[in-house]
């Protein structure tokens, strides 16, 4: 009679067990508070030395003479050391080219991306696609995805996205896919391009509700409506986490007194959230203003990091990097978004000026798929910045 008891303890173990080891930390979400949990999540990083992220496959590449483009083109400076001295760290995109940069099978998610792209940031378009899908999630200049849109260097310095010296992008934006992931880069420019890069990934169990991140890029060379539509036709449930927006004023005085506005599950004239300025929603005030010039800043959630002027003051022919990130505070909706910003400043006698702005964007999202269609991204001719 007393063996029951004892064969139920054994059964409730088990169940315990398989519990614990169903529930297992998968390795993802990462902070300084479970850097200490054990995991089965698989490490995995595509670069130029791995193409495949294959174990125990990377810096295979051997030093040849007249070496193919991509197989081993530091063959010349490592052609006294041989196989496993930095033999093939970069590729070369040439113009027009189309360059699969990573091709991920099984379910993870990409945890970082490192970058540093040659020539002109503005012509490599950078894409990825989740699963099977075959329009991207995300679309944009690599510059612009990375805060860079005036393809000038400044120090980034913020939790998903930073930018180092010399031209160092770096994100980590959190990006799960429950069957493989594919990253391109297109070269749109008139001269090959040399890359360096690294994608560094978990395969892992993804949660069911993981959505997908998305990035899209959008830009009026001059603005000329009364809102600038930052993102539209979002169909689908998901949050909006963050804006990037690349300013460039052609007129005098104080441009930032546009109202950002959230428009979201059947909203129609006016919107659920309304903001109060443009420096207010990039969590700055009064201009960004200290002793008469703007100040940038950089913080883990928003910033000013970029003020390209003669001389910092208020006037015309300024450009301006900003960005802002949902991270603490993401805007979630339930089956529609739409998302502008006033371009608005200032004229004389205290009167509001609808200005006619150079503006530029990446607006970053996670939503359920599939996606609606992105916009036509612009021409080279259109994207160049004059």
């Amino acid at each position: 009679m007393r063996k029951i008891p004892f064969l139920l303890l054994l059964l409730g173990c088990a169940l315990h067990l398989r519990a614990q080891k169903a529930g297992s930390f998968n390795g993802l979400d990462m902070h300084l508070g479970n850097l200490y949990r054990l995991s089965d999540a698989q490490t995995r990083s595509v670069s130029p030395e791995n193409i495949t992220g294959e174990k125990g496959k990377g810096g295979m590449a051997v030093p040849q003479q007249n070496a193919a483009p991509n197989t081993a083109n530091a063959s010349n400076a490592a052609r006294d050391l041989g196989q496993g001295w930095k033999v093939n760290p970069f590729v070369i995109i040439k113009p027009g080219q189309t360059f699969t940069m990573a091709e991920i099978s099984g379910a993870g998610a990409i945890q970082h991306i490192w970058m540093t792209p040659t020539g002109v940031w503005r012509y490599s378009i950078l894409r990825i696609y989740w699963d099977d899908e075959t329009t991207p999630s995300v679309e944009c200049p690599a510059g612009d995805f990375f805060g860079m849109g005036w393809n000038e260097y400044a120090p980034l310095n913020s939790l998903p996205v930073t930018v180092n010296p010399g031209s160092a992008f770096n994100c980590y934006w959190m990006m799960p896919f429950r069957k493989k992931c594919s990253i391109t880069m297109e070269n749109i420019n008139t001269e090959q391009m040399t890359l360096y890069y690294q994608v560094d990934y978990t395969l892992t169990q993804v949660p069911d509700d993981a959505a997908y991140f998305h990035a899209q890029f959008r830009q009026s060379k001059p603005n000329t409506t009364s809102d600038y539509v930052l993102l539209d036709n979002v169909r689908g449930k998901g949050q909006y986490v963050g804006t990037y927006i690349a300013m460039g004023v052609n007129n005098n005085g104080w441009w930032g007194e546009g109202e950002i506005k959230f428009f979201m599950d059947g909203d129609t004239k006016f919107p659920t959230i309304c903001g109060t300025g443009t420096e207010d929603y990039f969590c700055g005030s009064y201009n960004f203003d200290r002793g008469g010039k703007y100040t940038p800043f950089c913080t883990p959630y928003t910033g000013l990091h970029q003020v390209i002027g003669p001389d910092g003051t208020y006037k015309a022919r300024q450009r301006f990097g900003m960005y802002r990130w949902h991270i603490m505070d993401p805007v979630r909706f339930d089956k529609d978004l739409k998302v502008t910003i006033q371009d608005l400043g200032w004229r004389s006698g205290g009167r509001y000026l609808k200005q006619q702005s150079d503006i530029s964007s990446v607006v970053y999202w996670y939503q359920s798929e599939p996606h609606q269609a992105f916009p036509k991204l612009p021409s080279r001719e259109e994207l160049e910045i004059l």
